[in-house]
């Protein structure tokens, strides 16, 4: 709704009050140049670093991190942990990927001040409270993360580099993404009423 009066030159609305901004953001991108230049963005990624694009890696290599510094034994038995420790001499927060959501976090953050739409508080609809709001948020991430591992990848890595890469299983999985979404939304989406 806030995107639709935006595109329409309208001042935006807050999800918490349903009432305008005292703040004029700026509108968003266009979708289809948005896409474009993701797309080159995966490309120079691919030819600059060797690799396409990924998120939940990033994340994994932190954990590995957090279970070295607390079991360190344990953390080296684990065959998951291991393979993202590697044999000790480079460190894995070293590791491409984490530099990229990195890059992300920052990026993001510099568009949001830069466009006018860095401000606190939890967007909701006008039927669910704020803790119910987060706590829906927080079951959806982790099972997005828990699906990204099953997935052996996140919808960055799999969606898009491995569906850029015309992998099956990528093309797959992006369709039963969209689908669980479309499926789950019949059922969230009158919290947003």
């Amino acid at each position: 709704m806030q995107a639709d009066a935006q595109s329409l030159g309208a001042e935006p609305v807050d999800a918490h009050t349903h009432e305008t901004s005292p703040r004029t953001a700026r509108p968003y991108m266009h979708p289809y140049l948005a896409g474009f230049g993701l797309g080159l963005v995966l490309l120079a990624a691919f030819v600059i670093m060797g690799r396409g694009l990924g998120a939940s890696g990033a994340f994994s290599s932190l954990v590995a991190v957090g279970a070295d510094a607390i079991a360190p034994a344990h953390a080296r038995a684990n065959e998951f942990y291991a393979e993202y420790l590697g044999d000790g001499t480079v460190n894995p927060l070293m590791d491409w990927l984490v530099f990229e959501v990195l890059g992300v976090f920052v990026g993001g953050f510099l568009s949001g001040i830069l466009a006018g739409r860095v401000r606190t508080g939890v967007e909701r609809g006008p039927s669910i409270s704020k803790g119910m709001r987060l706590f829906y948020a927080f079951v959806g991430g982790g099972l997005m993360g828990i699906g990204a591992k099953l997935a052996r990848g996140c919808t960055s890595g799999q969606a898009l580099t491995g569906g850029a890469m015309l992998n099956v299983g990528s093309w797959a999985f992006m369709m039963c993404v969209f689908a669980g979404a479309y499926a789950t939304a019949y059922f969230i989406r009158r919290q947003w009423q």
